[in-house]
Parts: structure tokens; C-alpha cells; sequence
């Protein structure tokens, strides 16, 4: 495995949380949340709660507003008014960062692996005595450590995601957010990533995911939300998603489509 390690009828406008009492303590709040992106509308009216511990997948066309919802849900975009989001763990359970990101296709500089993800740790305050040795157990949890010298832009696609995922765990985040993780992987590469995803998702850390592939959301998420033209449509349990839940006639349309070619 390339030298990885890892672990083992509906209404339109669905109610906006139906399973609080199964859910960890709220993450994040957004109520009502829009983004504009200049003069386009990018998010209208979304309304979710991300709960600690759990695994909340999107899916959607492309230009659905996955990544927007990433971002906003992250921080880097704000909604329209600063009450449509809400941090409810202001000082992260793990000691770390809030929320980290990993991106379908991450940047590098021309540094070494381990100098990479020294300067992350430096960028977000870790003191030097510390990034050493945080930088090796990153690079020992994806199985990237007999690399940790190379050139990162000389690593291959896998093994650059494998270390974007080491760079993002050595911050200790509380949300670890990722925007179509493996699209441009080949299968071995996508299954030593899913299985790094699920290996740090059972540590509790809490993702929020997108993808294009149904059958890696099935494997890999507690509650999957359908987004299409920045609205969330759907927002339910995995097995009620992909079973048994009353739908909106969009999300039934989508998975009618999707189905057949990810499973």
C-alpha cells in the first residue's frame, strides 16, 4: 500500500435537525446562513448543526455549494451576518485548532516533508521545542516517515494526500474538514486515504466531507446532506439516506443518477 499505515413524498424544506438526542455535544451552528460571492448567490438559508464525533458527508452536483458550505463551516468565508454561524467549542477538546482543512489537491513549497509540516506547526503557534516531535507522529500516522526528507512536490498524488492529511492531524483539530479528498486518486491510493480518514475520524475527531462518490459516502459517513443550487435539501442519517427516509424529489432524481456508477 505504498508504504501507508492505516487502521484497521417529501417536503421541499426538511426540518433542520432531527436526530439530537443520537448526536455528540454541537461543533458549529449555522441558522439560516447565506453566502454571496460577489454578485452571485453561493449558500441561501442553510440551516445545520455538526455535532462532535460525527461524520457529516455532502454530496452534490458539481457547483452545488459542497465547498462553499466547507468553507464557511471552516471560517475562511463569513456568511452574511455574523449570527448565522456559531463556534459552540470555543477552546478545542484535543488541544489544538478548531477546525483544519484538507484540500482535493493540496499545495506544498519546494521544501522537504518534514519541513512542510514544521512550518504548518509554526504558523499556527506550536512551539519550536514541540514541532519536531509533533512532526514525526504526523508522519508515522500516515506511514510517511522513511519519506520525511524527500521533496514534497516530488511525492506522488496518494502520498501528497497522505501528508496533507499528516499536516492537518498534527494540528490537533477539533473538525477536520475535507473538500473531495480522494477525486484524483487511483483506487489503491483511495483506499489508503479512506482508510486514514476512518482511522482518524474513530480517534474523535469530527469530519465534514465532501465527495462526488455515493459508495464512499456510504462507507464513510454517520449523516449525509444533498446540497443542489446552495440550498441543503436533505440532511439524515446514513443508512436513512441511502434507505429508508422520505426524500425530496431533487435528492431521489440525484441518487437515481449517481447510484449505478459509484457503488
Amino acid at each position: 500500500m505504498n508504504g501507508a499505515s492505516p487502521p484497521t413524498a417529501a417536503p421541499d424544506r426538511m426540518a433542520p435537525e432531527t436526530l439530537g438526542a443520537a448526536l455528540g455535544p454541537p461543533v458549529l451552528s449555522l441558522h439560516a446562513a447565506g453566502v454571496s460571492l460577489g454578485a452571485t448567490t453561493a449558500l441561501t438559508e442553510v440551516t445545520l448543526t455538526l455535532h462532535r464525533g460525527e461524520r457529516l458527508v455532502l454530496v452534490g452536483s458539481n457547483g452545488a455549494g459542497k465547498t462553499t458550505l466547507l468553507r464557511l463551516l471552516h471560517g475562511v468565508l463569513r456568511p452574511r451576518a455574523a449570527a448565522q454561524r456559531q463556534v459552540h467549542r470555543p477552546q478545542p477538546a484535543r488541544g489544538g485548532v478548531v477546525g483544519a482543512m484538507v484540500f482535493q489537491r493540496p499545495f506544498f513549497l519546494r521544501l522537504s516533508v518534514r519541513r512542510n509540516l514544521r512550518l504548518a506547526l509554526w504558523l499556527h503557534g506550536v512551539p519550536r521545542a514541540g514541532r519536531e516531535a509533533q512532526a514525526r507522529l504526523a508522519l508515522q500516522r500516515v506511514g510517511l516517515e522513511a519519506l520525511a526528507e524527500r521533496p514534497a512536490h516530488t511525492l506522488s498524488a496518494g502520498q501528497q494526500q497522505r501528508l496533507a492529511l499528516a499536516r492537518a492531524w498534527a494540528l490537533r483539530p477539533e473538525v477536520l474538514f475535507l473538500d473531495e479528498p480522494t477525486a484524483s486518486l487511483d483506487p489503491a491510493a483511495k483506499r489508503e486515504v479512506e482508510a486514514l480518514i476512518d482511522g482518524i475520524a474513530r480517534e474523535g475527531v469530527t469530519l465534514v466531507m465532501s465527495t462526488h462518490n455515493l459508495g464512499q459516502a456510504k462507507r464513510l459517513a454517520s449523516r449525509v446532506a444533498h446540497l443542489e443550487g446552495g440550498r441543503l435539501l436533505a440532511l439524515e442519517p446514513v443508512d436513512r439516506f441511502f434507505g429508508a427516509a422520505p426524500l425530496p424529489a431533487p435528492t431521489r432524481l440525484f441518487l437515481k443518477g449517481e447510484l449505478p456508477w459509484t457503488a
